[in-house]
């Protein structure tokens, strides 16, 4: 996070849409305490607010001051440069962000090793082992199950978080390139990317013989590198610079991606993802990124 104080600073204080506790006495505790220059709401329900800061006032600064105000309410608060705010690259974690799911831990609810097979994804999440070797072992402990299982998880178990479809569809309304990146499995991502909206998608490729899974998948596996490659490929290929794009994840796999992003949000993330980024939602929706980027709720495509 930089604390370059010669271009204007923005708050964005958000709050879920279904407690709109944003009230206005709080704003305006947060208006006066960092000497701000304008408020501006974001919707009418009071979820979202900008508050226009002082260019002499410190990104850190700014947080002491308005956690002072926040610290004990369900508030996410973001800092940043005015400047290139809105956003023309959308990159997005699948599993626990654009859906409230982990696919691998559905399958193994199928094959009864959920607990098993649970722990140690929230290990690879946590860093706490290589998220290449997580992957390996837990496929390996799905061996023989059959591929029937996919259809109905995606129709029985997976439901998509709040806001992913409006945060897609309002961004490319507006011109930007959308692409979900995960982790997981291409056989989920596919539909998953198709039903959210999404330009395109990436994940690893699940083997089996058409009937059956045979327990290992496709390499190259599709690691954190592979999610960094991603982000500078396509603004590559788009022409793009790195400021003018968003990134979105949970997991320690998500770090590089978040950390080489222009905006990269740590989305009800792990403490290890949190830690390592500047911006972190731990209470809205996805529609936070959308307020982040200044878009007002008239603007959402929902």
């Amino acid at each position: 996070m930089s604390n370059n104080t010669q271009s204007n600073l923005i708050a964005t204080l958000i709050t879920n849409p279904k407690q709109n506790i944003l009230i206005p006495s709080i704003i305006n505790q947060a208006y006066h305490a960092t000497k701000a220059k304008s408020i501006t709401w974001l919707n009418n329900q009071h979820t979202a607010c900008d508050i226009l800061l002082p260019k002499y006032l410190s990104t850190k600064k700014a947080y002491e001051i308005i956690h002072s105000i926040t610290r004990s309410l369900a508030i996410d608060v973001i800092i940043q440069h005015l400047e290139n705010r809105r956003k023309k690259l959308l990159l997005a974690d699948m599993d626990s962000t654009i859906i409230q799911q982990e696919c691998i831990n559905e399958l193994a609810k199928e094959a009864n090793l959920y607990e098993e097979i649970a722990n140690i994804t929230q290990r690879a999440m946590n860093g706490e082992i290589p998220f290449e070797k997580a992957l390996k072992k837990r496929v390996q402990l799905l061996k023989n199950l059959p591929i029937t299982l996919i259809n109905h998880i995606l129709e029985k178990r997976i439901t998509f978080t709040p806001g992913a479809h409006t945060l897609v569809k309002t961004m490319r309304a507006n011109g930007a390139y959308t692409a979900l990146i995960s982790g997981g499995f291409s056989i989920f991502s596919d539909n998953i990317a198709q039903n959210i909206g999404f330009h395109e998608n990436s994940a690893n490729i699940l083997e089996h013989n058409g009937f059956t899974l045979t327990g290992s998948v496709q390499k190259p596996i599709l690691g954190k590198q592979a999610k960094l490659k991603k982000l500078i490929e396509l603004c590559k290929k788009f022409n793009i610079p790195l400021q003018s794009t968003i990134a979105v994840g949970d997991g320690a796999n998500d770090i590089s991606m978040l950390q080489y992003a222009g905006s990269g949000i740590a989305f009800h993330a792990k403490a290890i993802v949190a830690q390592a980024t500047s911006m972190s939602i731990n209470y809205s929706d996805l529609s936070a990124l959308l307020y982040i980027q200044g878009y007002k709720q008239r603007d959402f495509i929902e």
